[in-house]
């Protein structure tokens, strides 16, 4: 497997919450497994470890993780598996961490849902950071009242989205570009204009990868994904929700 970079832990001078996140990571390298745990632990999340999908699923359903760092290489269900099955019943954070690099790779990883995807060899600040981005996200309890919008419902407090009464299981990524597209309807909005204001500095995923989390996104909230009625395309210029609905 290739190696990470070799940075030192990163500091603890402020602790990212204050009861420990709990973050699964599944890595076959004991290696690579023992940096990434000591660089999260010193960031103040409490971590665990397992070898192989079997192993991560189990520990999955036992532990209910706040967040899970995920390489795809893994003996038994791989990576890919490991994250379709998970994505059946949460939407739990995943990064996927892999030598795998091409943009096939990084585009099938957010259709399975993955939420951010790094290549090894990696830097261990980046990964702390980017795990504190997505943690952040995921817990963030937004003020606001909710929106409805047709027979689609946005609640940004609990972060649950409904369609016609039925609850829509949403990655932390889909739900922050549906809440962004839903308080705006009618507005155009371009790829970049997307990833600045979705995403800023916490960017997690680039221009080559929107269309796919859309047409994810579409797939879960659209009666008919292949007729959007509330995530529309604009050609040539990006992505609007619908001002009629």
């Amino acid at each position: 497997m290739a190696p990470a970079t070799l940075d030192a832990p990163a500091p603890n001078h402020h602790p990212l919450l204050t009861m420990p996140a709990s973050v699964l990571i599944v890595e076959d390298d004991p290696r690579i497994a023992r940096l990434v745990r000591q660089n999260l632990e010193a960031a103040g999340l409490a971590c665990r470890v397992a070898p192989d999908g079997d192993a991560a699923l189990a520990e999955f359903e036992r532990d209910r993780p706040a967040l899970i760092v995920l390489d795809l290489m893994i003996p038994g269900p791989d990576g890919h598996e490991v994250c379709r099955r998970i994505r059946r019943t949460s939407d739990v954070p995943i990064l996927m961490l892999t030598a795998r690099g091409d943009e096939a790779e990084k585009v099938l990883g957010f259709e399975l849902g993955a939420d951010d995807y790094m290549v090894k060899p990696f830097s261990t600040r980046e990964l702390v950071a980017r795990v504190r981005a997505l943690l952040r996200r995921s817990g963030a309890a937004e003020k606001g009242e909710p929106i409805r919008r047709g027979g689609l419902l946005v609640d940004p407090a609990r972060r649950v989205v409904e369609r016609d009464g039925e609850r829509c299981e949403l990655t932390t990524l889909e739900f922050d570009l549906l809440h962004f597209l839903v308080l705006r309807p009618g507005r155009v909005f371009s790829r970049d204009d997307l990833l600045r204001y979705v995403w800023g500095e916490d960017r997690v995923v680039d221009n080559r990868t929107i269309d796919s989390l859309v047409s994810r996104l579409r797939r879960r909230v659209e009666p008919d994904p292949a007729n959007p009625r509330y995530i529309q395309t604009v050609w040539g210029a990006g992505y609007r929700f619908a001002e009629s609905e």
